[in-house]
């Protein structure tokens, strides 16, 4: 792109030389010019006249920022300083610091002021009370610049380290919420090159300088690196701002050019030459660009974008740049949203027709010119005014009625109940242009946009047993499954193409192994699971097709839940997900059905997925035993228990992550991105700053050990004598070892128990006849009168050889406990007689 031949503007001097800032009041009827000297200068937009002089303000002033009623200023002395824009006096100290001021901003409602200076903390001031002062700590270093979301909920800070830090407002301590690291420079507060934040008119993203002289756009949701404005600029970027509408951006570097950038494209529209520009600011409302240069001097800018890039500036607000905008683009997964809410009110209804017998067909419409006007408005009544189209008399006379008429409303409003929405488990959203297709323990699939096609690569944990694999993707899949055998992939229909179903097995004796199929015209893919045995679909049109692994056609049936959740396979089972009949809460209930493909066994038909008010299913996979697993948003692990026999399954808690112990100080603030249940643990990805989805580089698996929540721990003390947390802990364990003993028989009872098997089942009974044994232990050492419960932990215990029963006399006679003996006894005696429990 050439440079604009534009005609250059005059150039006016407004200050010495050195830093010169400058900003627009919010109502764009002033501009705001302050620079080294101690006076600032106040220009009305569309005059050529001489700005108004505040001459009383302190020396070499820094910072700049204005409501439509004041503005403040910050300079070098450490001082923030209120000047009211009615009367152009100096109105009140707002704070001071002991280090010179760096930047100032205001939130859009002008109630609390931001203050950065070579202070390590940040102020928010109220501006009407300056007594009321936060403090913002959780930077290392000092800020060089700060910045407002347009809503006010959040402050974003370029902290000399290198580092953007974003806070919350929302709440009474502000919280810092993300940390992007990587994207600008370490500099100087007082350096020329610009760091600065700032947020996009949508507020859904923001942008800043980087270190190799691009613009860089960054997810406020996520802190993902979206699309950058690259290639413009020679030199250090010094200054940056977003069009009022968001269509457009402008940035200033040391390379003496102003670059126009268009937002949707990343592409330069104009160049400008312009040296030592420090700071530039877009009209609120007007196409006129302001800014000024160390030299001291200030540019009015009227009519700056004359090509046709002026009809961008027309268009309403303009979404940020992302790579894969949320706002844009419908998932495979995503269902059409059905608007509730007031019917058009524009739209003109057609006037009622008389019926054959009304009066005005039986009499006729011509009456006589006395006759129309019988009713006469001698009184100014207004009987006759305001007749609308309809021969009704209107209710233009009466005043407005304030809020909504929702009686009104509501006959007109058709209730949607609230639906879960698809997902695939293991999968990510996008962040930037990556996103992980599949994460559990054999490995993981991430794909990479690359704006023509995808690049797909496969990565293994155990690479002796496989080999990581990479490949080109033009069919863009969205959803992979992966196991010891295969990797299956899905795409979507896109253009004119069918949606495909792609497997690729890792080992094969034959030449080709791989197979890919299209499902029919106007069918969509909404889950895929893999097991050892079968591919399993979820479709749009709530169909279940099987596959085999080598893409034999195996059953095709509908789900009776729908819409369509989720699916997970095991073996020969497979489990699909549904929406089911709705519950109190206006949200449609989950409903799970678990079929054996191969015997074709229903085992559980739509029963229902145990979930609290308002939680949600984030994961649904298969143990390493076989047994299916939910994880809720709520942060509970459940595991279903004789899932196996009709009618007798049951959701257990197994793990309350919100209760481990590593939370218990209350000072981490952590999610978990649940990967698998294996060889009895919880096998896990920790998320912390406020991440709901594991990003790059590839992250860590932690496992955590089972814990039922049975009921609360009291906090362990580091002597070794005995603690309240004794008893509550080995209730707990009981109840764990019961509940994986009970899956453990359910495995043997259902598939042909090998040697291995039948050890651990007996090595399990024994581990909770041990735990029932030391609970016998500490209530015989509480005292005599805990000996009721006593003897009925005796009675749980499984010992059918009679041994752990004498254990437990011997227990009783250590602590003198001898009427507890002595029961102990006969509960011996009945078992060895072989009396029935019920009986006892």
């Amino acid at each position: 792109m050439s440079t604009v031949t534009q005609q250059r503007v005059r150039a006016r001097p407004a200050h010495p030389l050195g830093p010169t800032c400058l900003t627009y009041t919010p109502n764009g009827k002033q501009l705001i010019t302050a620079g080294s000297n101690s006076v600032v200068r106040v220009y009305t937009t569309g005059s050529d006249g001489e700005p108004t002089n505040i001459d009383d303000c302190q020396e070499n002033n820094l910072a700049i920022a204005a409501t439509n009623d004041f503005f403040l200023t910050g300079s070098e002395d450490g001082t923030v300083r209120v000047y009211s824009l009615e009367t152009f006096l100096y109105d009140k100290l707002l704070t001071r610091c002991t280090l010179p001021i760096r930047d100032l901003a205001l939130s859009p409602d002008g109630n609390w002021a931001a203050v950065a200076s070579d202070e390590i903390e940040v102020k928010l001031v109220d501006t009407k009370d300056m007594t009321k002062v936060i403090y913002l700590r959780d930077h290392p270093k000092p800020a060089k610049h700060i910045s407002f979301h347009p809503s006010g909920s959040y402050l974003a800070i370029s902290c000399t380290d290198g580092i953007i830090y974003v806070y919350s407002l929302t709440t009474e301590e502000p919280e810092l919420v993300r940390k992007v690291d990587g994207v600008i420079r370490s500099l100087e507060t007082e350096a020329e090159p610009s760091s600065q934040v700032i947020w996009h008119p949508d507020g859904r993203a923001f942008a800043a300088p980087t270190a190799t002289r691009d613009i860089q756009v960054i997810s406020r949701f996520d802190g993902a690196r979206e699309r950058s404005f690259g290639g413009g600029h020679m030199g250090d970027i010094t200054s940056l701002a977003w069009s009022p509408n968001g269509a457009l951006l402008l940035s200033a570097g040391s390379d003496r050019k102003i670059l126009l950038w268009e937002t949707k494209t990343q592409k330069v529209l104009a160049r400008y030459d312009y040296s030592n520009v420090t700071n530039l600011a877009w009209h609120p409302y007007e196409n006129i660009v302001s800014f000024t240069t160390s030299d001291g001097e200030l540019f009015i800018y009227a009519e700056f974008i004359l090509t046709d890039a002026s009809k961008l500036l027309e268009k309403p607000l303009q979404p940020a740049p992302f790579i894969h905008d949320p706002l844009s683009e419908t998932s495979g997964n995503a269902r059409k949203v059905v608007s509730n809410g007031y019917k058009d009110a524009t739209v003109a209804r057609e006037r009622r027709r008389g019926t054959p017998d009304t009066l005005d067909d039986i009499l006729g419409s011509d009456l006589d010119a006395d006759e129309a006007d019988f009713v006469s408005d001698d009184d100014g009544a207004g009987y006759l005014d305001g007749v609308n189209g309809y021969g009704k008399r209107s209710n233009g006379h009466l005043d407005p009625i304030d809020g909504v008429n929702f009686k009104r409303i509501a006959s007109h409003q058709a209730w949607k109940p609230t639906l879960h929405q698809p997902f695939q488990p293991g999968s990510t959203p996008w962040r930037g242009n990556r996103r992980y297709l599949c994460l559990n323990l054999t490995g993981f699939v991430w794909t990479v946009d690359q704006d023509t096609h995808h690049t797909v690569t496969v990565e293994f944990y155990d690479r002796e047993f496989h080999r990581d694999f990479h490949f080109t993707d033009p069919y863009l899949y969205d959803k992979a499954c992966l196991n010891d055998n295969g990797t299956l992939f899905s795409c979507p229909a896109a253009n004119g193409s069918q949606a495909t179903i792609f497997y690729r097995p890792h080992e094969t004796w034959t030449t080709r192994a791989d197979w890919r199929t299209q499902l029919p015209v106007g069918e969509d893919v909404i889950s895929i699971s893999l097991s050892e045995s079968y591919v399993v679909i979820t479709t749009s049109t709530n169909y279940v097709r099987i596959f085999t692994l080598y893409g034999t056609p195996f059953k095709v049936y509908r789900q009776k839940s729908s819409p369509t959740v989720t699916c997970a396979s095991w073996r020969d089972y497979v489990l699909t997900i549904g929406n089911g009949p709705v519950g109190g809460d206006g949200a449609t209930k989950l409903l799970y059905t678990i079929e054996n493909v191969k015997r074709d066994e229903v085992c559980q038909n739509e029963d229902v997925v145990a979930l609290t008010e308002g939680a949600k299913v984030n994961s649904v996979f298969f143990s390493d035993d076989g047994d299916p697993c939910i994880y809720d948003s709520t942060g509970v692990l459940l595991i279903l228990q004789h899932w196996r026999i009709p009618g007798q399954s049951r959701w257990v808690p197994i793990l309350d992550t919100k209760s481990l112990d590593r939370l218990a100080s209350g000072r981490k603030e952590e999610t978990y991105w649940p990967v698998a249940v294996a060889q009895e643990k919880f096998h896990c990805i920790i998320l912390k700053g406020g991440d709901q989805y594991p990003y790059f580089p590839k992250p860590l698996l932690s496992e955590f050990e089972f814990k039922i929540p049975c009921s609360s721990f009291m906090p362990q003390q580091e002597t070794g004598e005995p603690t309240p947390n004794e008893g509550p802990i080995l209730e707990e364990c009981f109840v764990r070892s019961s509940l994986l003993l009970s899956l453990l028989e359910d495995l043997i009872s259902a598939t042909n128990a090998t040697q291995v098997q039948q050890t651990a089942m007996s090595r399990r009974e024994v581990e909770v006849d041990k735990t029932l044994l030391q609970l016998l232990n500490l209530e015989c050492r509480e005292g005599e009168d805990r000996g009721m419960k006593a003897l009925e932990i005796v009675g749980l215990m499984r010992d059918r050889n009679g041994k752990m029963v004498e254990a437990a006399g011997k227990v009783a006679g250590r602590y003198g406990r001898t009427v507890l003996q002595e029961k102990i006894g006969d509960l011996a005696e009945k078992r060895l007689m072989g009396v029935d429990e019920e009986e006892m």
